[in-house]
């Protein structure tokens, strides 16, 4: 396919333009005169910097890598079909859509935009994290920069001692079980080859604890109502986990929150001074 360089650039900027600071989860400030988003908000949405995002809106430079446009249709909040239109443009073949895509819908974005004083984060159906809020990040650590099976909250779960320390050791039976039956159901569903198949043969293979629960044939072991943490600065805190689904991409949006006048909720108002302290 060939790039498109005045086509991109006048669907960029139109979308940008379209764009205003709250629906991407920014704040507008006082002195704004901009209609839309400024072009160094956008770069940094997408995690680049802003020359190089002004550069294709310019119609100059290389050719954007496949990696580049997927931050760009993210951080622009396109849709799935904005997202090919642009991949398109770009001189470059869409990726697949469904179980195995990382691009997060709109809607489901503007709900975690919003969420600034919550503990939340989207994951796919292998626990991979995609998104995190600032307190989301303050509560389990950044698990949004982890590659390859790493990913996988499931997979670390067996081969990562320290994801085990962020839970409540009395809750470490249970989650092994839930773990496995919800990789087990995933496998089963996206079949041979799949991702899904692939870390349950690392698994069989590196872990002896997995390979003793897997081989129970254990499914439908669904998640508590309370999720029991233990924050390395707070201790333990008891949290409600709420779950939003989007079904046409097999992403959760996972929002924790706690009981008012509990000590678990005194605890997240703290949390959110270690979030702010964090990021500075």
């Amino acid at each position: 396919m060939v790039i498109d360089r005045a086509g991109m650039a006048d669907f960029l900027r139109r979308r940008r333009e379209s764009l205003q600071p709250e629906d991407v989860g920014l704040p507008r400030g006082r002195r704004r005169r901009t209609s839309g988003l400024r072009r160094e908000e956008v770069a940094s949405l997408c995690h680049m910097s802003t020359d190089y995002y002004a550069r294709i809106e310019r119609e100059r430079g290389p050719q954007p890598s496949e990696q580049m446009i997927a931050s760009i249709a993210q951080g622009l909040h396109l849709s799935l079909d904005e997202r090919d239109h642009l991949f398109r443009l770009a001189g470059h073949t869409p990726p697949t859509r469904g179980a195995i895509s990382e691009h997060i819908s709109p809607g489901l974005l503007r709900v975690l935009d919003r969420l600034d004083d919550t503990p939340a984060e989207i994951v796919t159906e292998l626990g991979e994290t995609l998104r995190q809020t600032p307190l989301g990040v303050a509560l389990t650590g950044d698990t949004t920069g982890l590659s390859g099976p790493a990913r996988s909250i499931g997979y670390r779960w067996f081969t990562d001692p320290a994801t085990r320390r962020l839970y409540a050791p009395e809750d470490h039976p249970f989650l092994t079980r839930m773990f496995v039956s919800g990789l087990r159901e995933v496998v089963t569903v996206r079949g041979p080859g799949s991702r899904a198949a692939d870390y349950a043969d690392l698994l069989l293979a590196h872990s002896e604890e997995f390979r003793k629960v897997w081989n129970d044939h254990e499914v439908g072991v669904r998640p508590h109502d309370v999720k029991r943490f233990v924050h390395p600065e707070l201790g333990a805190l008891e949290l409600n986990c709420q779950t939003l689904v989007d079904p046409g991409q097999a992403h959760f949006l996972l929002v924790y929150t706690a009981a008012p006048g509990s000590d678990s909720y005194e605890k997240l108002q703290l949390l959110s001074v270690i979030g702010a302290q964090t990021l500075r």
